[in-house]
């Protein structure tokens, strides 16, 4: 009798291990496929911003206007901030945060780096507005998580690009 209920103890046992082992593996599963679409966004989110960084500093540098020259600086000072903040939940969610723009980035500022004066500002005042357009509705879209540290990113970002594109719009009908 004592090695049938030892063997029954040992069964319990492992129906326990077994039903705490799946639990994990579909805990992190879940976790893992539902981080997909959340990982790509906020690597896209720390390229976007070191873009904008980049993009900011040329407008203090080459833009006519001196609107333009402190859109510039604002881009630098808030795009910043939320890039340490992308980089914080980039960590949080176990991936390594990008060190530099995109392919597409890099080239749109080596165009914009041959302008200059008014065609400066020009192009550069649409390329914000056209970039914080498509933005918006990819971070609105991810605000709609919850529980989630990118969602959080996301909802705290959310005003600082709709203050970018309201002063981009500004700007473009006094230039």
């Amino acid at each position: 009798m004592k090695a049938g209920t030892m063997l029954m103890e040992e069964d319990v046992k492992n129906r326990t291990l077994f039903a705490a082992t799946a639990t994990l593996l579909g805990l992190v599963t879940a976790a893992s496929g539902a981080d997909k679409i959340s990982q790509v966004f906020i690597r896209d989110a720390i390229q976007r911003n070191l873009a904008d960084i980049q993009m900011g500093q040329l407008a203090q540098d080459k833009a006519q206007s001196a609107d333009v020259k402190s859109y510039g600086q604002m881009l630098v000072t808030d795009q910043s901030a939320s890039n340490e903040q992308a980089e914080e939940v980039a960590e949080q969610i176990g991936i390594t945060a990008p060190t530099e723009p995109t392919v597409s980035q890099k080239a749109m500022y080596d165009q914009m780096s041959r302008l200059s004066g008014t065609a400066f500002d020009r192009a550069f005042v649409r390329e914000m507005i056209a970039e914080h357009k498509m933005n918006i509705p990819r971070f609105q879209n991810e605000a709609k998580k919850t529980n989630d540290p990118v969602a959080d990113f996301a909802n705290q970002t959310l005003p600082i690009l709709k203050k970018h594109l309201d002063a981009a719009q500004k700007l473009q009908s006094g230039i």
